[in-house]
């Protein structure tokens, strides 16, 4: 077993499969519904969460793993052996996770290198896979950190979204957009970058999507940029997912489609999607 293990948080969108093959360690975060507080771990079978959503009493509320549990977690890991830890984690605009994995370290006494991904999803499992392949290749930590920070910069994430209702709620975007979005059936695309949502089309109609989709495709193939992976999430039902996949295969890189977290799905809220690309 190798000596570095990879932690990571449940804001990540992962195949358990890698999970387990890779040793990956998943702290979960915590969503509360109507006054009651689940673990995002417990909120794994397709469409339970958006199903509690959709009948709460007012927009779930999302908080980061306690720093104690961090702590626990790194305490264990060095029991099993681990001389090194890196923990990679959702970006800190969107969460805590990363100073509360920070305070956990410090009081464990555990060699531990925190990163910020700069994203979470399926971006942040390109991350955290990527290490974990690493780490049980026998690289040293300086080669592992380095080579997640190629994966970071290398990898690309867009996000669509039926509603804006969400977003207004937790004070990502601005009532007034919020509003007239939905007045007007507009979908609105955003990518996540720099730490920050920014919107980059929108339209009326769920076209808007794949038209957005095709002018993407078109801009990769004209920049003659390669592949290596694509990760496509939704919130509901896979069905748009799946259309968009057929659209992407042209790109010849293997495409997984998975139902994003409680976490995720809390801020987007049903019908969202998000197209998650990491180039060789």
């Amino acid at each position: 077993m190798s000596k570095i293990r990879i932690v990571t948080d449940s804001s990540i969108t992962i195949e358990p499969e890698l999970v387990k093959k890779y040793n990956i360690t998943v702290v979960p975060l915590s969503v509360m519904v109507d006054g009651v507080i689940y673990s995002d771990s417990d909120l794994l079978e397709e469409g339970c969460f958006l199903e509690m959503m959709k009948h709460s009493k007012e927009l779930p509320k999302t908080s980061q793993p306690p720093v104690g549990l961090f702590a626990e977690t790194y305490e264990n890991l060095v029991k099993e052996g681990a001389e090194k830890i890196v923990a990679i984690h959702i970006m800190h605009t969107l969460s805590g996770t990363c100073e509360a994995s920070r305070q956990g370290a410090s009081l464990s006494g555990a060699d531990v290198t925190v990163i910020d991904s700069g994203f979470t999803d399926q971006c942040l499992k390109f991350q955290v896979v990527e290490a974990a392949k690493l780490a049980e290749a026998g690289a040293s930590l300086d080669e592992i950190v380095a080579h997640v920070e190629v994966v970071k910069n290398k990898s690309e994430l867009h996000i669509g979204v039926s509603t804006l209702e969400n977003l207004v709620k937790g004070g990502r975007i601005g009532r007034v957009t919020g509003l007239l979005s939905s007045l007007l059936n507009i979908r609105v695309i955003m990518e996540l970058k720099d730490y920050q949502l920014n919107t980059i089309a929108k339209g009326r109609g769920a076209k808007t999507f794949t038209k957005w989709l095709d002018s993407y495709i078109n801009s990769i193939k004209d920049n003659d940029r390669k592949v290596a992976e694509i990760g496509i999430s939704y919130a509901g039902t896979p069905d748009l997912a799946h259309e968009l996949a057929e659209k992407l295969e042209v790109l010849g890189a293997p495409i997984s489609i998975l139902e994003t977290g409680s976490i995720i799905q809390t801020h987007t809220g049903e019908g969202a999607f998000a197209v998650m690309v990491r180039y060789e």
